[in-house]
């Protein structure tokens, strides 16, 4: 993943400055993750401006309904860097995760699903080892109706979870990892290596 250099004004060109090391090397762990096969992960432009430098990647999760593919979730992770350290992030690395998602309107009606939500990244955080602090976020749940002829649901319930925290290492690929089960999870996706059952009634587990 090339590093994206930002610039303070878009008029005025400045000599690219050496990239950090600790950049470099956040930005290699990052290069290892490997996602899941539903999930497609691509680079994409960085936010300007935000931090000397930036790099964002691009993820969506898909499922196959016959032989075209349904997008079930998308979402961004992008990672801000500033050598000189940032006041409000109270660190130098700062993760932004976004999350967009259609849920089932029973789950999103439940008083307690903001909670459930939220709590899918702080235990995700945990589980892998991704050393942070200073965390915060929304979660937005939306309801739409469809009238007349648009070929859609009548009812959908989508779900939007933006978070960020400070990274405490260069090990970013826990912290991407992490982000990745979140995406999982608002896209409805069973465990890795866990099969639903199908029509047919075959068992499901790892392996099957």
């Amino acid at each position: 993943m090339a590093p994206q250099r930002t610039r303070p004004d878009d008029d005025v060109q400045t000599p690219p400055a050496e990239v950090p090391a600790a950049f470099r090397d956040a930005l290699a762990a990052l290069s290892t993750v490997r996602p899941r096969p539903e999930v497609v992960m691509e680079q994409i432009p960085a936010p300007q401006r935000l931090a000397p430098f930036a790099a964002a990647i691009g993820i969506t999760v898909s499922e196959a309904d016959g032989e075209e593919e349904v997008e079930l979730a998308s979402g961004r992770f992008i990672v801000l860097f500033d050598p000189a350290g940032h006041e409000a992030w109270q660190g130098t690395t700062r993760c932004v995760g976004y999350v967009s998602a259609v849920t089932d309107s029973d789950m999103v009606d439940d008083s307690m699903f903001s909670e459930v939500a939220w709590s899918w990244l702080t235990d995700a955080l945990a589980d892998s080892g991704a050393a942070h602090h200073a965390i915060g976020g929304t979660i937005t749940r939306t309801a739409s109706t469809r009238f007349g002829e648009i070929a859609a649901p009548e009812h959908s319930v989508d779900v939007e979870i933006r978070a960020s925290w400070t990274a405490e290492d260069v090990d970013l690929d826990r912290h991407l990892r992490a982000y990745l089960e979140v995406l999982a999870n608002a896209a409805g996706l069973p465990p890795e290596g866990v099969h639903l059952l199908g029509a047919g009634g075959q068992s499901a587990g790892a392996g099957a």
